[in-house]
């Protein structure tokens, strides 16, 4: 499908648009995510439908509707930039349809009874939900900066959640999907030489939403703290994005050269070097996570906390190194400088 989308897009000049924020160079297709999503829709939808008890299987439509109303927000994106506000409907309507559906976190984390481990839990629950499924929707976009990037922390986070499932039990037919149709994609997304087509805003909202919803679904029932370690990546990346925007008065949908891969380029990393630091966090988060999964009530407090320090700890050294980096050329310190910090070597090569 991804073949087909590049063939497409490269006849139509259906290319990603240049712009002060972009590293790469040339004319890149960038509907690639129409391609992974396409595949993953049809593969989930005929396997759900298979294996669900007599009727069960039409409950996961309403989130396989939702699904498509994130790709199509983005698609619009991709080829005209929607309003803010716009763009905020259709993720908050995509969510609501996740949550309509039962999909929510029931608990907190995995040191106690299955109950709710706080007084009026349900009470947050839907609207923590909902927070949780319209930040990573966006969340992942953020990331994607640097070719196979996004698209490698997806695969590998979509890899930990099937791990985890499948220590509990359950079949991760769902995750595996997933993690086919990224495979597919990054075979033409890879930086080797360079990437040939881009997942574009529709790929990034695909990927979040469905990232997002994952540990929701039921039979998951992964806690919020075990969930959101495993996408430590771009929750931090997208924390400090919103923070840094709104510490500076600007809107939180500006562009700025301050995000993780935007440091690591100013601190002379490669596009290779920074998917290889990257995935190996990502892999170590999944990892962490999958072994607090394993171990019984509080000991698995230990490894998720050393998921937490080991997330923590490398964006808070990646922050200081880069401002000493900063300081070291002279220019402005990176989160006070919103058209962006020196940008280092280009890590997509020209065509």
């Amino acid at each position: 499908m991804v073949a087909l989308v590049l063939k497409i897009s490269r006849r139509m000049a259906w290319y990603d648009r240049i712009s002060e924020r972009k590293i790469h160079k040339g004319n890149i297709p960038r509907l690639g995510g129409l391609g992974f999503a396409a595949a993953f829709i049809a593969w989930s939808f005929a396997i759900v439908l298979g294996i669900a008890e007599p009727g069960q299987g039409f409950r996961f439509l309403l989130p396989l509707a939702a699904l498509v109303l994130a790709l199509a927000s983005g698609i619009r994106d991709d080829f005209k930039p929607l309003a803010p506000h716009y763009r905020l409907i259709f993720h908050t309507g995509a969510a609501l349809c996740a949550l309509a559906s039962g999909y929510t976190f029931d608990r907190i984390l995995f040191a106690g009874p299955a109950d709710p481990v706080i007084p009026g839990w349900d009470l947050i629950r839907y609207p923590l939900s909902l927070l949780w499924i319209v930040g990573l929707t966006n969340a992942i976009n953020f990331i994607d900066g640097v070719d196979g990037l996004a698209g490698g922390v997806s695969l590998l986070a979509a890899l930990a959640f099937g791990l985890i499932s499948a220590a509990a039990g359950i079949t991760p037919l769902l995750c595996v999907c997933l993690a086919s149709a990224i495979l597919g994609f990054m075979v033409f997304n890879a930086p080797c030489p360079r990437a040939k087509i881009f997942m574009g805003d529709g790929g990034a909202y695909f990927l979040g939403f469905m990232l997002a919803i994952l540990p929701l679904m039921e039979g998951q029932g992964l806690p919020i703290l075990h969930a959101a370690a495993v996408l430590m990546i771009p929750i931090l990346d997208t924390t400090a994005a919103v923070w840094r925007r709104l510490r500076d008065g600007r809107r939180i949908d500006s562009p700025d050269r301050s995000h993780t891969h935007h440091k690591l380029m100013n601190l002379g990393l490669s596009s290779r070097r920074i998917d290889a630091v990257l995935f190996a966090l990502q892999a170590v988060l999944g990892l962490l996570v999958y072994a607090a999964g394993r171990l019984p009530a509080y000991l698995s407090l230990i490894p998720l906390a050393l998921a937490y320090l080991a997330g923590i700890g490398f964006f808070t050294l990646i922050h200081f190194l880069n401002r000493r980096q900063a300081r070291v050329a002279g220019s402005a310190l990176p989160d006070g400088n919103p058209g962006g910090i020196p940008a280092g070597p280009d890590p997509r090569p020209s065509p």
